[in-house]
């Protein structure tokens, strides 16, 4: 049994990853940004006991240091870090660079930035320098995306933001291997979710689904599986790997 800390658990992607770990046996901490009613009910659908919320805003460094403090005070430590939390596309941050105005650019640049890599940084940290305290090992796993290697050309910010997140985790991977800590990413591809669900139901709903030849995207429940696997035990030899999770819809060379 690990004690697990999750980011942006209150639903979708999030929510699967804290029930599938729950379900195994772990103690998980379920972390929310604002919506403490939807993190409620995550926490009602984990199986077994000893599991906590806690909240916080990671686009804040001290909101990062009060979430890791909380899950550590309820959990009695932290063995593992999912960094799930992050700011996706949506029609808000909608960013091309042929029709966004300037100040729009700066403000979702650094929005997307600030909880999309530099919060996963501040949490990695926080977590790590826990564990190496402890002397345990741990695990942490970052959800990136398939647009770090495929391009976000209406939202270059969210690409940027996870491309850089793959490279800061396998940078913490040889940095923290000596403290028995493995660090690996999965790079999901379009994902099923309650946000999602219009754009599913749209006149473009088709075309997305096409992308893969499944004829269909992904489940939270399936980048759940992934991490399952890279928070197991017998997972430590993949530490540094980014896990393409996109039905085929899109090959690395």
């Amino acid at each position: 049994m690990a004690n697990v800390l999750v980011t942006g658990a209150s639903r979708g992607i999030g929510r699967a990853i804290a029930v599938a770990l729950a379900g195994r046996g772990d103690r998980v901490a379920v972390h929310y940004g604002s919506d403490r009613e939807a993190a409620e009910e995550t926490l009602g659908l984990l199986a077994g006991a000893g599991h906590t919320v806690v909240g916080g805003d990671l686009g804040r460094p001290e909101g990062a240091e009060s979430i890791v403090t909380a899950a550590t005070g309820a959990l009695g430590g932290v063995d593992v870090l999912v960094n799930n939390a992050a700011i996706a596309p949506s029609a808000r941050r909608h960013h091309p660079i042929e029709t966004v105005d300037y100040a729009d650019w700066q403000r979702i640049w650094r929005e997307m930035i600030d909880v999309d890599l530099i919060a996963a940084a501040n949490m990695t940290y926080l977590v790590a320098r826990q564990i190496i305290a402890r002397g345990t090992g741990g695990t942490i796993v970052n959800i990136g995306s398939r647009g770090a290697f495929r391009g976000e050309p209406e939202f270059p910010a969210y690409g940027a933001a996870k491309a850089a997140l793959h490279a800061f985790g396998q940078s913490m991977a040889v940095a923290l291997a000596p403290h028995d800590i493995a660090v690996a990413s999965v790079a999901p591809g379009f994902v099923s979710s309650e946000r999602q669900a219009a754009k599913l139901a749209s006149p473009t709903g088709d075309a997305v689904r096409s992308e893969s030849p499944f004829g269909r995207v992904g489940t939270p429940e399936e980048v759940a599986h992934a991490v399952l696997y890279l928070t197991s035990p017998g997972a430590v030899w993949a530490s540094g790997a980014i896990l393409d999770l996109n039905g085929a819809s899109h090959l690395r060379t």
